[in-house]
């Protein structure tokens, strides 16, 4: 195998697992906060990824520059969703939740086959056939632009956690709810700006995602039990263990792809997955409990 080609792999993995840890940022983000395990995820991914395809069909608007006003109005659905819809089943049982996020997934999956039907759909943009050249190695213009997108999205998120007063009291929300309750933080806003936050997150890889692969509604479970791999290999409620997480997955992927076949990709992924859960249960960078 030759030694370029190998590397070339490897930096693709890289790339594309750079967007899916910000895909599994937003997820840990939302669990991290709200403990509310969101199963539609993957499906709000897919949404992001055909409000893309429609912006570019309708206004010619390239990927990157719908980023904003795609993770805009996904903020304001996560916000609503959350503030209207899951709220209320904060304190139920775990299984209450896990069926009422369900629903919520299968009726956004039916309702993209309704709208746009079982076809793929994809955008095509110049930059896509384009690469970066360093003697024999060749790095995929489009994967990297999506990963330094995905990298600027993470580390400003990284910052309004540790910088704000705002995210400074999404963290004592997490930490301690009633200490929250008790000093007069308004924890059910809270809650909801981080599900907000959390599906701007998704939104903005699924903007960035396009770019790698075509979207078709069946797609949106696949993303979901991928981001739920990533995040239990980096650590639940880890944002850097998402990232992580992310990267590790994307390696794999790739790795499996070119030394086997591609089909054996999820074996791979689900292959570390069972490593990580017998020797570091916790995730990589996860805390014990």
């Amino acid at each position: 195998m030759p030694i370029d080609l190998v590397i070339n792999v490897l930096i693709a993995g890289t790339l594309t697992g750079m967007v899916y840890g910000l895909m599994a940022l937003g997820l840990s983000v939302i669990f991290g906060v709200v403990r509310v395990v969101n199963f539609a995820h993957g499906e709000m991914m897919t949404i992001a990824m055909y409000a893309t395809v429609v912006l570019f069909a309708a206004l010619k608007l390239d990927p990157f520059l719908a980023i904003v006003p795609v993770a805009a109005a996904f903020f304001v659905f996560g916000y609503l969703l959350q503030a209207a819809v899951i709220n209320p089943f904060i304190t139920r049982p775990e299984h209450s939740q896990f069926m009422l996020v369900l629903a919520i997934a299968i009726v956004m999956v039916n309702g993209l086959l309704m709208v746009f039907g079982p076809d793929a759909r994809n955008i095509q943009v110049d930059y896509q056939l384009e690469s970066f050249a360093f003697g024999k190695i060749f790095v995929d213009k489009a994967r990297l632009y999506a990963a330094l997108a995905a990298i600027a999205v993470s580390a400003g998120l990284f910052a309004f956690f540790r910088l704000t007063r705002t995210g400074k009291a999404i963290r004592a929300c997490a930490d301690n709810h009633l200490g929250a309750l008790v000093v007069g933080l308004n924890v059910k806003r809270y809650y909801a700006l981080t599900f907000g936050l959390g599906s701007a997150c998704v939104a903005v890889a699924g903007c960035v995602m396009i770019l790698l692969v075509d979207v078709s509604p069946a797609l949106g479970p696949a993303y979901t039990l991928l981001a739920f791999v990533i995040v239990i290999v980096g650590g639940l409620g880890s944002m850097g263990g998402a990232l992580l997480g992310g990267v590790l997955i994307g390696v794999s992927e790739a790795m499996a792809g070119l030394f086997i076949t591609p089909s054996a990709k999820s074996m791979f992924s689900f292959g570390l997955l069972i490593l990580v859960l017998l020797f570091r249960p916790q995730g990589l960078l996860g805390k014990k409990t």
